[in-house]
Parts: structure tokens; sequence; C-alpha cells
């Protein structure tokens, strides 16, 4: 019998979608899937460890931590970025315990910010998973949930792919939760 070239595990499930897109709701689904246990990490749950000077409720190309203006917009000042990097390296370092790590990320910056994640996790078998949602419907999710500024939805839907290369995409406008976690959880060894 003739077997396929063996696969390495995999460390790490990167599920990157704009606000709203359905990352979070995917990634519950692969940690009752998967058949291993699974800790899930993500750009929201760092930014509420931010201290709260460094998140402004304003969108400025000088301020030192993250900028969220009314509009949605977002900006990325030099603290924020100099935290963030340590947060990836602590995130790449429990992985690399061969504990496994579902990832929700935001790409603000396509494919400079999955460069940036493609450095810190260096020698670990990553997963890119690109959650796409067309802009009108995570804007009416953004809606719903009423906890997102107007806008970040529909702003961040398109630019956070750009350029990003992915192992596998799923659309969560059009197939529901558990079909896609289904076909993601078939990737991750």
């Amino acid at each position: 019998m003739t077997t396929g070239p063996s696969r390495t595990r995999t460390d790490v499930v990167v599920l990157n979608g704009g606000s709203s897109s359905g990352t979070s709701t995917l990634i519950r689904q692969l940690q009752e899937i998967l058949p291993r246990p699974w800790l899930t990490f993500g750009v929201d749950s760092f930014i509420e460890a931010l201290p709260p000077s460094l998140v402004i409720p304003e969108a400025s190309e000088t301020a030192p931590g993250l900028g969220l203006a009314p509009d949605g917009s977002i900006t990325v000042g030099p603290v924020f970025r100099a935290l963030q990097n340590d947060w990836q390296e602590g995130v790449a370092a429990i992985a690399r315990t061969g504990t496994g790590v579902l990832l929700d990320e935001v790409l603000l910056g396509g494919a400079e910010g999955q460069e940036r994640w493609r450095r810190t996790l260096k020698g670990l078998s990553v997963l890119w998973v690109g959650v796409r949602c067309a802009p009108e419907t995570a804007a009416a999710r953004e809606a719903a949930r009423g906890d997102r500024i107007t806008g970040m939805a529909a702003s961040q839907a398109e630019p956070v792919h750009r350029g990003v290369i992915y192992d596998i995409e799923v659309d969560t406008g059009v197939t529901d939760p558990l079909t896609c976690a289904r076909r993601i959880a078939a990737y991750v060894v």
C-alpha cells in the first residue's frame, strides 16, 4: 500500500478575517470538533489586555497605542506594535510546548501582518485560514452585535486579505459555521 507524504502535526491554526466575519464562532466550533485540546488566542483579547490609555477613541497617526475612529478606521502606534510583538512571541512559545493554538486574527496590514506572524511562528507547522464574509453581511452582524464601532466590519472585510496566502478559505456568509469548521478541521493534523 502506498501512502502520501507524511504531514507534520499542526501547531497553529491562524484564522484571519475582518471584524464580524465569524472567526470567533469558527474557533469555538473547532475547539469542539478537533480531537485534541486547543487553546485560543485572539487580537481582541490582546486589545482587552492593554492599558486603557493605549486604546484611544480616535484614529491618529501620532498616537502611541491603538486608535479607534468613530468611522471604524484603526491606526496602530509604536507602543501598541511593540507590545503586540511581545504578545505574538508569547503565543508562539505556547505553541512550541506542543499545545495546539487557534489564533483569531485580523491582519489589518494584510500580507505585512502575515509576514510578522510567519517570522514569529518560524519552525512551527501553521495552517493559514482565510475567513471571508461579504462586507454587507459583516456590517449586518456588526449592527446586530451592538458592541463594535459601526463601519469597522465593512472597512476590514477586504483589506485584511490583501496579499495573504492561505491554505484554505471559507465564506461564513454562505456556509454555516459547523460546515466551515469541518472543512478547516480536515486540514488539521
